[in-house]
């Protein structure tokens, strides 16, 4: 008995053993990131649950093995009780929210960035969690607001500033047990969308790979606003999902981090450089070289056949 204990034991310190039993529950779990924040969990151990507006598991993961590994509850964050909402909290280890809106209307930007957020953490403080991890918005993209970004979209802002604030409330104001996520555009999936923005895996990888180049990095440093912000990488959503169950699991006691844009992001993840642009390349080099091997019998079939119709021709 004791022999097996011990095993259990070492195998779980080598890491050969799924690490987690602790309960995280991830609001705006149906979510395009949050979806891939419960995956994660699942993957690492966990137990999971995901609070949505409507509790539905998202297409892109529909009959996939690890959803059904996962409570989908529906809860309504600006207008469920407390006590309905906490009943769906129930008593997690940690918390993750990757809640926000985008649009034009300022109420509807500081509810849904803001007070949504409010209530998720306060039900998540009620529950007495130890951990949280939260997906904000980059600094550089903050730092537009002023002069660079409509007026209505101050509002988005100050929602997510809310959001920050009461996080750490709801860790008994310990900023040090909140992992704040802060990514400039997030990329992934296998669509393009127009709100929120959106581009599929392939092509945002490309853009990153590219971006990541050093006269890339050296332009975004010395442009301002929002070129600044357009020049630097995107950040891969399995990244960021990465990132926040990293925080959630994080019994080490350590502070987590605030991690500002997509290298703090990627590092912290360990997710691996990114090669979008040159599995491009790669992939156009091996279609032309298919298309050479294709054409070269072609045309010299065309060029016979030619040659053929003139020597007819002259008989």
């Amino acid at each position: 008995m004791l022999s097996s204990i011990f095993l259990a034991a070492a195998l779980l310190l080598a890491g050969i053993l799924p690490a987690s039993s602790l309960s995280v529950t991830v609001f705006g779990g149906g979510g395009f990131t949050g979806s891939r924040v419960c995956k994660i969990l699942v993957d690492k151990g966990a137990s999971v649950t995901s609070i949505s507006k409507s509790g539905t598991i998202p297409k892109w993961c529909q009959g996939e093995e690890w959803t059904s590994k996962v409570e989908w509850k529906s809860a309504d964050l600006l207008s469920a009780s407390d006590e309905s909402l906490d009943a769906a909290t129930g008593s997690p280890d940690a918390v993750v929210s990757c809640v926000g809106v985008i649009g034009t209307d300022p109420e509807t930007l500081l509810q849904g960035n803001g007070n949504a957020n409010a209530a998720a953490f306060g039900s998540a403080k009620r529950a007495g969690a130890k951990r949280a991890a939260y997906v904000s918005v980059g600094s550089e993209v903050d730092a537009c607001k002023e002069n660079w970004l409509p007026e209505f979209f101050k509002s988005y802002f100050e929602g997510k500033i809310v959001a920050e604030k009461t996080a750490v409330d709801a860790m008994g104001g310990d900023a040090g047990r909140v992992c704040v996520v802060k990514p400039t555009f997030i990329y992934g999936g296998s669509e393009f969308g127009l709100i929120p923005p959106r581009v599929n895996y392939e092509y945002g990888a490309g853009v990153e790979e590219l971006l990541m180049l050093p006269p890339f990095k050296f332009l975004a440093d010395a442009t301002p606003g929002l070129i600044k912000v357009a020049l630097r990488p995107p950040v891969c959503v399995d990244s960021v999902a990465a990132a926040c169950a990293k925080a959630a699991l994080d019994e080490s006691g350590a502070a987590l981090p605030t991690l500002d844009g997509t290298e703090e992001i990627n590092a912290y993840s360990g997710q691996p450089d990114s090669t979008g642009l040159t599995d491009a390349l790669e992939w156009s080099k091996e279609k032309a070289i298919e298309f050479y091997e294709w054409a070269k019998p072609e045309v010299q079939k065309a060029i016979e056949g030619v040659q053929s119709k003139i020597e007819e021709s002259k008989k």
